[in-house]
């Protein structure tokens, strides 16, 4: 977790942990060929045994671009003006 000061104000930076976000996103793209693997919520075992595969139809193409989505949340810290006690998580009011 990071902590900040940003106009006089502290804010909080830590993954989003809200309903239906996934803590990952994972996928590949082959460096020969362009094909992409099916990208998976949370688990990068299917996008690697798809490398490992393609790989194997296809013996030459042994490169592969790996990515990976990770998603933030910015919230006031305890003294922010702009945190409600009874806000829900990153709600914030007159924005």
């Amino acid at each position: 977790m990071t902590r900040s000061i940003i106009k006089a104000a502290e804010w909080t930076l830590g993954p989003e942990t809200g309903a239906g976000t996934p803590q990952g996103i994972y996928s590949a793209e082959c460096l020969a060929c362009g094909a992409q693997a099916q990208p998976t919520d949370n688990e990068r075992l299917p996008v690697e045994v798809w490398a490992l595969k393609h790989t194997g139809l296809n013996p030459t193409h042994r490169q592969f671009k790996a990515m990976a989505e990770t998603f933030w949340r910015v919230t006031p810290a305890e003294g922010n003006p702009y945190r409600e006690s009874d806000a829900p998580q990153g709600a914030i009011q007159g924005a």
